[in-house]
């Protein structure tokens, strides 16, 4: 008798603790709610960053904005090429700095590349202010780094 009890109560708790499970339901967040608050997250990014430019990278590079447009942070870079031409920078210097760029994007940004928040650097001369490079990353571009 005791046998049976104790099998009937452990049935009831298991039926329940089931029964709990369906009642709890996984809500995926609507995708036009995700992108409007990324939208969101983007500017407010871009708005506190931009309270600390410019900002010195590197011996060569500096931060001198970002910007927030849909669901992509612009972070605009003025790179000092010395005595390198445009042109010679761009041939000789595109695929390394892609590279690294990618690299470290995947690595600093992981939160909102997870987010789908596009990240894109662009790299203008400081001589001529024309654009040299720009590296636009998306999540699918730092698979290999999870």
């Amino acid at each position: 008798m005791r046998r049976s009890i104790m099998l009937i109560t452990a049935i009831l708790c298991l039926v329940q603790m089931l029964s709990a499970e369906e009642k709890i339901a996984v809500k995926e967040y609507p995708l036009t709610d995700m992108q409007k608050q990324n939208r969101h997250i983007v500017k407010l990014a871009s708005e506190e960053l931009n309270k600390s430019l410019p900002q010195k990278v590197d011996k060569y590079t500096t931060l001198i904005k970002t910007e927030g447009k849909e669901e992509t942070l612009f972070y605009t870079f003025e790179i000092d090429t010395g005595a390198k031409s445009d042109d010679a920078v761009k041939k000789e210097d595109r695929t390394r700095m892609q590279k690294a760029v990618t690299n470290g994007i995947c690595r600093s940004s992981k939160r909102f590349l997870d987010a789908y928040i596009n990240i894109s650097y662009i790299y203008i001369s400081a001589r001529s202010r024309d654009e040299l490079f720009r590296f636009d990353v998306k999540r699918a571009d730092c698979e290999y780094f999870d």
